[in-house]
């Protein structure tokens, strides 16, 4: 055994090849100017440009779907799901807003008085309450499947709440609803503008 050493065909550079620059010199090249407001008023509107400036950001981010920028209470794979699954159907509870819209308005028409109390009467004693009727029985049937599904597909996702929110927005006109839908009824994907 020869204890010799075997010498490295690749031997390790010695330094970096220049001397290691003073504290002061690179502190020195990263300095930038401060533009810092002249008065009160300047420092006010810098402020409020910046403000405004991170609201836009944020949301075109909830606009383009990334739950980064969402509100706390749309974030998550469950209240994801509950969107979805919502938003993949045609409810009766969508139409409610319209129709009841549509009601007020009929109301302050001046009808004959025919006319009045044959056709708006009827709407109003007889379609308002069925009206109210499917609404709450579409609420509580998209309140307890979302449910359901949500402890199915996802285990480990709290279904807190997740019920409450998917009837909400079963309620809401779809162009109105925030974030948009990301899906079209049928269960596509809305196609990207």
């Amino acid at each position: 055994m020869d204890d010799t050493p075997v010498p490295d065909d690749d031997p390790k550079p010695q330094g970096k090849g220049r001397p290691t620059p003073k504290r002061r010199d690179q502190e020195s090249k990263r300095r930038q100017p401060v533009h810092a407001p002249k008065d009160r008023k300047e420092a006010y509107r810098q402020m409020r440009a910046k403000q405004a400036a991170e609201r836009d950001r944020a949301r075109q981010g909830m606009l383009a779907g990334d739950e980064r920028y969402f509100p706390a209470r749309d974030k998550g794979p469950a209240r994801k799901f509950a969107r979805e699954w919502v938003d993949s159907r045609r409810l009766p509870s969508q139409y409610f807003l319209p129709f009841s819209l549509l009601i007020l308005l009929a109301t302050w028409i001046p009808w004959p008085m025919s006319i009045r109390t044959a056709v708006l009467g009827y709407t109003v004693t007889i379609g308002w309450p069925i009206m109210m009727i499917g609404v709450l029985f579409t609420s509580v049937y998209v309140a307890w499947k979302v449910k359901r599904l949500v402890a199915e597909k996802l285990p480990q996702e709290s279904t807190r709440g997740v019920g409450f929110y998917a009837a909400m927005r079963a309620l809401q006109i779809r162009k109105l609803r925030f974030p948009p839908p990301m899906v079209l009824p049928g269960g596509k994907p809305v196609p990207k503008k």
